[in-house]
């Protein structure tokens, strides 16, 4: 774990129970100080309370929470140099904006009001709606001002709580983008709770995906996604081909893996396990389709099967196949020519380079199909 001079937040073992249920669990975690750290998951990982802990709205049952070395596990909400920004945005519908922006300063007796908000007011891009009230505002507008108002008391720790999950698409594609410009504009430390996988990777530093109330995997975004750790986070933090192999040997750098009598290899420096039980993966964007007649290059990985299904998705298609073994492939094509997606029932070869395989352990006992997970409120795809 990072030293503390250079740490910002820090939590270790911290758990929370309430009652028989324990949703955060012996959690540690490190977030330097000005970085943009997401927490992911789906609902009920235990995302949310940790963000409560952290704000002293939750106690923690066991563990210690320090921000930049001083212990504040036990102060009070008031006492500690963190705000929220909530998804309902928590504003004084009786306040104008500028009133909403300066209640906490007020509050503080804090001097020259006026120009702290003026700031925060040309930080969010707001200047010139100071006299309208929180119903004159579209949603976007209402987030800006509940993110000046956190701000303008420069916490030292900006705590995002599903900020951006009560906009449509559009404005919420808007808000990623200002939020990752104002954070690197102030250089405030952000902790954003979300269950929105594409937010995650579009704008935090680093990630963390949780499960369970534990941390499934640590990191940056392209190494999250490129290298996951667990069949979790393969198929939560995007998605996954999944196979049930076994390591059968070594060539040179690559494993030798066999599947449903096929044979596979991929790089032992993409495996988190080198021998047994094993998971080969592959992201469906990383396979393409061989139509019959074409010949897929010698040395990628292949699997014959038949096209069940197409989607059409504008920027690409996703074909499912099934395989000769009865599983389901997922590939996604980039449509890059003005073609007809390929027809189901059309056989077909799916083929990849073997560096874009990843190699995860497969416990005994877990069997030959793993899970779709999501960010649905069961956490669970259908």
């Amino acid at each position: 774990m990072s030293d503390t001079v250079s740490a910002d937040l820090v939590l270790e073992h911290v758990t929370k129970r309430f009652g028989q249920f324990t949703a955060v669990d012996d959690l540690s975690l490190t977030v330097p100080r000005g970085a943009f750290f997401a927490l992911l998951g789906a609902s009920g990982c235990g995302k949310t309370t940790t963000l409560r802990t952290v704000a002293g709205l939750e106690e923690p049952t066991a563990g210690e929470i320090r921000l930049g070395g001083e212990v504040i596990t036990h102060l009070r909400p008031y006492r500690r140099p963190v705000n929220t920004v909530f998804q309902s945005y928590a504003l004084f519908p009786h306040l104008d904006v500028r009133d909403n922006i300066a209640f906490g300063l007020r509050q503080r007796g804090v001097r020259d009001v006026d120009a702290k908000v003026g700031e925060m007011l040309d930080l969010v891009q707001l200047s010139g709606f100071e006299r309208r009230r929180p119903a004159q505002l579209s949603g976007g507008q209402q987030q800006r001002v509940a993110l000046a108002r956190a701000l303008v008391n420069e916490p030292r720790v900006l705590l995002l709580d599903e900020p951006l999950g009560a906009l449509d698409l559009k404005l919420r594609r808007q808000m990623q983008i200002e939020l990752k410009r104002i954070q690197t504009e102030v250089g405030t430390t952000f902790l954003h709770v979300t269950h929105d996988q594409e937010e995650a990777m579009w704008m935090a530093d680093t990630v963390a995906v949780m499960n369970a109330g534990r941390i499934e995997q640590l990191g940056a975004p392209t190494d999250i996604y490129e290298f996951p750790a667990s069949p979790f986070v393969s198929n939560f933090l995007g998605q996954s081909n999944l196979f049930a192999a076994q390591v059968s040997g070594r060539s040179g750098d690559d494993l030798v893996l066999t599947a449903h009598g096929e044979r596979f290899a991929a790089p032992a420096a993409r495996a988190h396990a080198t021998e047994g039980r094993v998971w080969l993966g592959v992201r469906p964007e990383k396979v393409r389709l061989a139509e019959p007649g074409e010949q897929p290059p010698a040395t990628h990985n292949r699997v014959h099967g038949v096209l069940t299904d197409t989607c059409y998705a504008g920027v690409s298609t996703e074909y499912l196949l099934k395989t000769p073994w009865g599983q389901e492939m997922s590939v996604f094509s980039a449509n890059a020519s003005a073609g007809e997606p390929l027809r189901p029932g059309t056989e077909v070869v799916a083929h990849w380079y073997p560096p874009h395989s990843f190699v995860l352990d497969r416990p005994e006992g877990s069997g030959d199909e793993v899970t779709r997970y999501s960010a649905d409120p069961l956490g669970v795809a259908p």
